[in-house]
């Protein structure tokens, strides 16, 4: 019998701000689903952080990064489906154009959220962030 092999993934969470406000999705389809994160989701070996947000962003929402960088990072562990992410954050800033629901089976709808008035609930990444007293403000 061998053993099963347990890894720690590394995430990337994009925090995209315009006007004052940061783009959340309603997860669903994977682990987190009903709760509400910002696009974003593993990162590819021999892929930058750049590469991953703006792929990961054009998959999801149909935006395009132009810039970004790292603000913060997460050590997640999720007990029920028994996955441990290190979630890296980057502060992303995107072309013109709203938000497509371009993957319905993995997100329900995009909304531009306060970030101090976030919707509920939200990812395990996202709430631990907040734990650790990250304010968006604080890196634009």
């Amino acid at each position: 019998m061998s053993e099963e092999k347990k890894e720690v993934r590394v995430g990337v969470g994009v925090l995209i701000v315009r006007d004052d406000k940061v783009l959340f999705g309603l997860r669903q389809g994977s682990h987190g689903a009903g709760t509400w994160a910002p696009p974003g989701g593993h990162l590819e070996f021999m892929e930058s952080l750049h590469n991953c947000a703006v792929r990961e962003v054009a998959e999801e929402t149909g935006l395009a990064v132009t810039d970004s960088r790292s603000v913060a990072f997460t050590n997640n562990m999720f007990e029920l489906e028994n996955k441990h992410y290190i979630t890296i954050f980057v502060l992303a800033t995107v072309a013109e154009g709203e938000p497509q629901i371009i993957e319905p089976e993995k997100c329900l709808e995009w909304r531009w959220c306060d970030w101090h008035d976030l919707p509920r609930p939200l990812f395990v990444t996202i709430e631990n962030l907040l734990k650790q007293g990250f304010d968006i403000k604080n890196v634009l």
